[in-house]
């Protein structure tokens, strides 16, 4: 595959983007409609109407290839326990096998089945059975009245800001090991220091919004990878209303609402554009992903970018977690650099955590040095396909990037890299897209005081 613009240390890089537009090339008049559905709660359903091969003309494994990463985008795009293919009794079958107990995707079988608190089930249907869509879209944040406590749990640090009548009046960040202990109550302590010293700073508070990686329903924790470390029994004994049992301590019936941290990079987005349409993506421990729609609603999706797969290349990196391949984490996150400073010939110390061989190569940006500038020009390039790909899921207008991968000149550089590709290689949505990357300030804290705004004060 000839890329218009090369990932520079990853020559092997195979972007989902340019795949789906040669499988609709490819099949534009000998082909077969093919519809991709993911069902969740309440009957909410996402569909994805694609085209393949036709069963039968010997591209039976790459009409299963294509279809199954596919299904899988869609299925941590949008959540859900139960994947429709309609269209395809062969395809369907096969997709049926990977995605059960044992098979190719038991990961995330097991994962949507915690989420959702139901079996996983694959259901084949002929094409004039596909279901529709049916949504769940519903307004978010943007309250800014009152004295507000804005916490934003990330993997390495936790930020904290205190908010007056949409006015960041302090802030701060403390580093934390949260996915590297066992105990809940570290957790807990750490969450609850944080916003009682944000609440030092206000004559009082009227109300909690958090930003936190994971799956949230009635602000209870469903899964998240900060308590990666927790055994299930003290996951559901003390950890699941961990957020709600904090902003007890607080105050009583002080109003909290919880959200999944790229959702509210999205907000904090749209609340600085003044616009919808927005797609945010925080680079940080892992890779976040929300969205605002164009009628400036969240849709109740999962959004957990970082195991959508952007990479097509079945020789690409294995996530540790998921054990699947080329998915978003390994791109767009502190894992993605540290995995690309090799082919850079920077070696880091294996000693160092995660987050402070991110800061080795960052300083390394910061003195002019091109092996750093290397590293942040190739993810670049893996951000502008990526883009390309999510719009196969997103109405996007905006992409809005934020996180500690992004700070100082790696995240200019970045982003240069990544509207390359949409100038060379995706024109058509270059037209319509605006890639934006907030000032150092906004780009490390702005997610706190975003969620600030989650909660309305009745």
């Amino acid at each position: 595959m000839k890329l218009k613009v090369d990932a520079r240390l990853d020559p092997q890089f195979t972007p989902l983007s340019v795949v789906c537009r040669d499988m609709r090339e490819a099949t534009k008049n000998d082909g077969q409609d093919l519809v991709i559905a993911i069902e969740r709660n309440k009957g909410y359903t996402t569909t994805y109407k694609t085209r393949v091969f036709k069963d039968g003309t010997g591209h039976d494994e790459e009409n299963f290839r294509f279809v199954e990463r596919m299904t899988k985008a869609l299925l941590w795009v949008a959540g859900g326990y139960k994947v429709i293919i309609a269209g395809s009794d062969v395809i369907g079958n096969k997709i049926k096998e990977a995605f059960s107990d044992g098979g190719l995707r038991d990961f995330d079988v097991h994962f949507m089945e915690r989420v959702y608190e139901c079996p996983f089930e694959v259901e084949v249907r002929a094409l004039e059975d596909a279901p529709e869509d049916k949504s769940a879209a519903a307004p978010i944040g943007r309250h800014l009245d009152g004295c507000r406590i804005g916490f934003d749990a990330g993997g390495s640090d936790r930020k904290v800001s205190a908010v007056i009548n949409g006015e960041s009046v302090y802030s701060e960040e403390v580093v934390w090991f949260p996915k590297v202990n066992s105990d809940p109550d570290y957790h807990y302590q750490g969450i609850l220091e944080a916003m009682k010293t944000a609440a030092s700073h206000m004559p009082r508070v009227d109300a909690i919004g958090v930003s936190s990686a994971g799956v949230y329903v009635d602000n209870r924790i469903m899964v998240a990878s900060l308590f990666l470390k927790v055994s299930d029994e003290e996951f559901d004994k003390k950890v699941k209303n961990m957020y709600i049992d904090v902003a007890k301590e607080i105050g009583e019936n002080i109003p909290i609402e919880v959200a999944n941290d790229g959702d509210v990079t999205a907000l904090a987005g749209a609340m600085d554009l003044n616009d919808n349409a927005v797609l945010g993506v925080a680079m940080g421990t892992s890779e976040a992903g929300g969205y605002v729609d164009p009628q400036g609603n969240i849709t109740g999706w999962l959004n957990e970018l970082a195991f959508v797969p952007v990479d097509y290349c079945d020789n690409a990196m294995v996530d540790e977690w998921s054990g699947d391949y080329g998915c978003g984490v390994k791109y767009f996150s502190q894992d993605g650099v540290i995995k690309l400073a090799p082919f850079a010939n920077i070696q880091l110390d294996e000693n160092l955590s995660p987050a402070e061989k991110l800061k080795v190569v960052q300083g390394l940006m910061k003195d002019g040095d091109p092996r750093a500038a290397a590293i942040y020009d190739t993810i670049g390039a893996y951000f502008g396909y990526a883009i390309a790909f999510y719009t196969e899921f997103y109405d996007i207008k905006h992409v809005l990037i934020m996180g500690r991968v992004t700070s100082g000149e790696g995240g200019v550089i970045l982003l240069e890299r990544a509207q390359e590709v949409l100038d060379k290689e995706f024109p058509e949505l270059a037209k319509k897209i605006t890639l934006h990357i907030p000032d150092e300030n906004s780009r490390r804290v702005g997610q706190s005081v975003a969620a600030a705004s989650l909660p309305e004060i009745k």
